[in-house]
């Protein structure tokens, strides 16, 4: 009873402000700390998202010996942060972030940490009102069955992320792939995995896969596109990381430009009837840091899946976004809402403009689907309802991460400046590539060795040394 009440007073107070007074102020002060010239129509930063954070120091060992890791070569042998410390971390990236945002819980293997003080980690940041996302390589899921399922009920897991790609080795079965053909059946195995541990909980889980890319496996990107988007219900999204030189990735390894990726994916949508041309509209920061495309599909039983660019990029569809951003909903976010709080959210959505949303808004998407989809809007609702036509949805995104010398540019200062991934260092929430490529993570580690943080009352496992 307690529960259903507090979510009839949540769902009450969504219905007033969908998007939160909180989360509105945080999002003032990310769009005026940025950069005008980054001011874009598009611009997520500012005006959909507060940004994302991660930990540091939770795990800070792998059992992997990957040939692009971006820790340090003493990595393997620094101990883990207390829980209390990692909790403090969390508190901060609350502040920093605000309501409904994202945390990765990251730094090493983080399935490596005994896994009572992992749930405890992760149903803390659910109290606390972030989302946390787990990243991981996976194998541990792999070898101890069951263990997604309990971070999943006991600490409250929404989201994971699996990384896949030749990069790693030490896999259980794939010690030193060639290509990530190879992996397929891998993917496969993790996408049933994820099905699975819904099924058995009965609770929500959204995956991603993360790819790291070099000159050796970007030929292979399409295939890997191709399987994610027949695969979407199992992963809604991919993160293609092209290899930035640092930490202890070995320097036999090359990443690749921005439109060198892009123009690989661009090879697979094609073949789902859309045509990717350039970064798109939608951006998160720096212009050069992120690309971020959803994608809305659309299938038939027994036809072809087709996949259309949610926002593209043309004049209607920016001045609906940009609409959208300034009527300030840009804050709002269904993720995680109990069903009382999603419907408030939805009916507060409505009441904010429904003029706007059942003219303009509905126009355009009418307008939209006639065209690309060749059918009305609402036969396409009608088709959807009785199970016609399957829609559903999928997002690219690459992050470019900077080497240090990149680092030291003019332009890497201003992508520090507008970074949105940000880890909390000594009371300051500092950006992800000056933490890889300025030396802030080797000083972090120094200070664990040194004592100057709080530290598990014994020392983890022994792990194997990575040179």
């Amino acid at each position: 009873m307690k529960g259903t009440t507090g979510s009839l007073r949540s769902s009450l107070a969504l219905l007033r402000d969908p998007a939160t007074a909180e989360k509105r102020r945080i999002l003032a002060d990310r769009w005026a700390g940025l950069d005008p010239a980054l001011h874009l129509p598009g611009q997520g930063l500012g005006q959909k998202a507060t940004g994302c954070g991660a930990t540091i120091g939770i795990q800070p060992r792998c059992d992997f010996a990957c040939t692009g890791c971006y820790l340090g070569h003493e990595a393997n042998h620094i101990p883990a942060l207390s829980t209390a410390a990692i909790l403090r971390q969390l508190d901060e990236m609350r502040q920093w972030l605000g309501p409904k945002s994202n945390v990765q819980i990251t730094d090493g293997e983080v399935t490596l940490r005994p896994v009572d003080e992992l749930v405890e980690i992760l149903s803390y940041a659910r109290s606390i009102g972030v989302i946390p996302m787990v990243m991981t390589h996976g194998d541990n899921f792999r070898r101890q069955p069951g263990l997604l399922e309990r971070l999943m009920v006991e600490g409250g897991l929404t989201e994971v992320s699996i990384h896949v790609d030749i990069t790693q080795r030490g896999r259980d079965g794939h010690k030193a792939p060639k290509s990530e053909l190879e992996l397929m059946g891998l993917r496969e195995e993790f996408a049933g995995m994820v099905r699975q541990a819904r099924r058995r909980t009965g609770r929500t889980l959204r995956a991603a896969m993360t790819l790291t890319v070099t000159q050796e496996n970007l030929p292979q990107i399409p295939d890997v596109v191709r399987w994610l988007l027949h695969n979407r219900d199992a992963f809604s999204l991919v993160s293609f990381q092209p290899l930035a030189q640092v930490g202890r990735t070995r320097k036999s390894q090359h990443g690749v430009t921005a439109d060198e990726l892009w123009s690989e994916i661009a090879k697979a949508t094609a073949d789902f009837g859309l045509n990717l041309q350039g970064a798109g509209p939608m951006h998160f920061g720096h212009t050069d840091c992120t690309r971020f495309v959803p994608l809305l599909t659309l299938e038939r039983p027994g036809g072809d899946l087709r996949a259309y660019q949610f926002i593209r990029d043309e004049p209607e569809d920016v001045a609906i976004m940009a609409e959208f951003f300034s009527r300030g909903l840009g804050g709002m976010a269904f993720r995680d809402d109990r069903p009382l709080e999603m419907v408030g959210r939805a009916l507060g959505f409505a009441r904010t403009d429904p003029r706007w949303l059942l003219g303009r808004v509905r126009r355009w998407a009418a307008a939209r689907f006639r065209t690309e989809a060749g059918m009305s809007l609402g036969r396409l609702l009608v088709d959807s309802l009785r199970g016609r036509v399957r829609l559903g949805g999928f997002t690219l995104t690459s992050h470019h991460f900077m080497n240090p010398a990149e680092l030291q540019t003019e332009v890497g200062q201003a992508r520090l400046a507008a970074c949105v991934f940000r880890l909390p260092y000594k009371g300051e929430m500092v950006p992800m590539c000056q933490m890889n490529a300025d030396g802030v993570r080797e000083r972090f580690y120094a200070g664990i060795t040194a004592g100057e943080m709080d530290l598990e009352p014994a020392e983890p496992r022994p792990l194997p040394v990575v040179h």
